[in-house]
């Protein structure tokens, strides 16, 4: 069989299960197992494919017919335009996520050595990527699940970057924060219980998903820990979907945190006593 009969038979057998993406998933497939990118493919359609290679094709397409997400088949994804492991212990990163390292690299004094603690963080995708945008910054990962902390840790050292990993609730580990100087990153389950998701994501870990009746219970969670330091962390970024946001400032308002900025998904919240601060062209000195 060649290339080009491999890729016309994948993509049939995935669009009949009801891949949307089935021509790329079929590419990225072939792409992984003969390591060769996709332009490679294009050019060489007429090659064969050995009987070995189809067997361990065939395995992996049964697998994405059953809509196991196409990173748990490969080992990998991208985040932020790099490649991170990732398997069924962790929620695949994902693109809109990518807004809150845009956002936390122009928070005022970012750069001087602040302290970056990424809450619930998976597969590590966040920490590592801040830690990789801004060098000089301290970066500590909590997860309550020592399975997400292994994968963690694998990205870190994929990544050759130090950053303290630490199990516990959310920030349960962290004895205490210079509030001034902390910067707390927190893609945290949102979906609500009763909230349809589709199939791929249904084989995605359960409790890195849903959060509750509304959704928001892990953040209820985590603003109350926030607001028992004695210093609250100087700024807490957080990642919702949109309607829920007036819920969510809402709830970082009862803990002493204003809403200063909203992008997309993720909105921005500045604890401690500051007034106003500057934020790109614009100053958000109202909540």
């Amino acid at each position: 069989m060649t290339i080009s009969v491999w890729l016309a038979y994948a993509k049939d057998r995935l669009e009949t299960a009801g891949i949307g993406t089935a021509r790329l998933d079929s590419q990225l497939l072939l792409s992984d197992i003969l390591q060769h990118d996709r332009s490679w493919l294009m050019a060489h359609l007429d090659t064969i494919i050995t009987d070995e290679t189809r067997a361990e094709l065939e395995k992996q397409l049964a697998e994405r017919a059953k809509h196991v997400p196409l990173a748990y088949i490969r080992g990998k994804t991208e985040f932020y335009g790099r490649e991170f492991y990732v398997d069924k212990r962790v929620l695949e990163p994902r693109p809109e996520s990518e807004t809150m390292i845009n956002i936390l690299k122009n928070l005022p004094g970012v750069d001087n050595g602040m302290e970056i603690i990424d809450v619930g963080t998976g597969s590590g995708a966040l920490a590592i990527t801040a830690k990789l945008e801004i060098p000089n910054a301290k970066v500590i990962a909590t997860d309550i699940d020592p399975g997400c902390l292994q994968v963690a840790e694998k990205n870190a050292a994929k990544h050759h970057v130090t950053i303290q990993f630490t199990q516990g609730d959310l920030l349960e580990p962290i004895d205490e924060v210079p509030g001034l100087s902390v910067i707390t990153l927190a893609n945290l389950p949102y979906v609500p219980d009763d909230y349809h998701i589709n199939q791929a994501a249904m084989q995605e870990p359960r409790l890195a998903i849903f959060g509750g009746a509304d959704g928001l219970d892990p953040y209820r969670k985590l603003f109350s820990q926030a607001a028992g330091f004695h210093e609250k962390p100087r700024y807490i970024l957080t990642e919702s979907l949109p309607p829920q946001q007036k819920q969510l400032a809402f709830i970082a308002a009862r803990h002493g945190f204003r809403q200063i900025k909203t992008d997309d998904f993720i909105q921005v919240f500045q604890g401690g006593h500051q007034q106003g601060v500057a934020y790109g062209a614009t100053n958000y000195s109202q909540a």
